[in-house]
């Protein structure tokens, strides 16, 4: 008899994570663990595009149908793989609130950059899972220890979380491209029009100073302006 899907509720986004963990098939071959490995290294070599249930289970030398056993849908495998990648990001010791936010900050940085894919997920994706929800609750402790409550910590947890995303998933794109033709491209294209674009055309956008130092200087002005509004 075929797999059955799992219920309905797990249609909706996030969903994969709304419902128990299916017991495993009779065949110990096929596990959640084994599902989510294939997933995160398919993405990492192929990108979202070339994820499918089908090619999934070629990997994992099942038939696809046998996957519906774990997952309704293809994006419920990206909610794992994404999962798993959160995962990745060590929760530091606890020492003032900031430093505990800007070591939350760069690992989830390197983790996004480990797997190109992930940024742009984490962007469009419920961050349901254990993992995602671990470090979510360890930035919110850190924040409210700050003092903040109410609208401001949501607030300021999502501009720590989405800066970092955001910064991450531009850094990522740029990476995948001709990254110095591109920008020498932009360059002359806005210094015949410095007309138009004159502050940019007397300070070029770029990272000449690396993207380390970009994210890091930004990450300063973000945690300097909570810590400014804290006091």
């Amino acid at each position: 008899m075929s797999p059955k899907r799992p219920q309905s509720a797990g249609t909706m986004p996030g969903g994969v994570w709304l419902r128990e963990p299916p017991a495993p098939q009779r065949s110990p071959s096929l596990t959640r663990e084994r599902i989510v490995a294939a997933t995160v290294e398919t993405l990492d070599r192929d990108g979202m595009a070339g994820l499918s249930m089908r090619r999934l289970a070629e990997a994992l030398d099942v038939h696809a149908t046998s996957l519906y056993w774990y997952v309704a849908t293809r994006d419920e495998l990206f909610d794992l793989a994404l999962d798993e990648v959160f995962g990745e990001v060590a929760l530091p010791g606890h020492q003032s609130w900031r430093e505990d936010v800007a070591a939350f900050m760069d690992g989830l940085r390197a983790a996004l950059l480990r797997h190109p894919w992930a940024g742009p997920l984490a962007s469009s994706r419920p961050l349901m899972g254990p993992h995602a929800l671990a470090r979510a609750e360890f930035v919110h402790a850190a924040l409210v220890a700050a003092g903040f409550s109410g609208l401001n910590l949501s607030a300021a947890a999502a501009a720590v979380s989405n800066y970092v995303i955001g910064t991450a998933s531009v850094e990522a794109a740029w990476r995948q491209e001709d990254q110095g033709g591109s920008r020498r491209a932009l360059g002359e294209h806005i210094q015949r029009r410095a007309d138009l674009y004159p502050a940019l055309a007397a300070h070029p956008p770029g990272t000449d100073d690396g993207w380390d130092a970009h994210f890091t200087r930004g990450m300063d002005f973000l945690l300097a302006g909570l810590e400014s509004y804290r006091s």
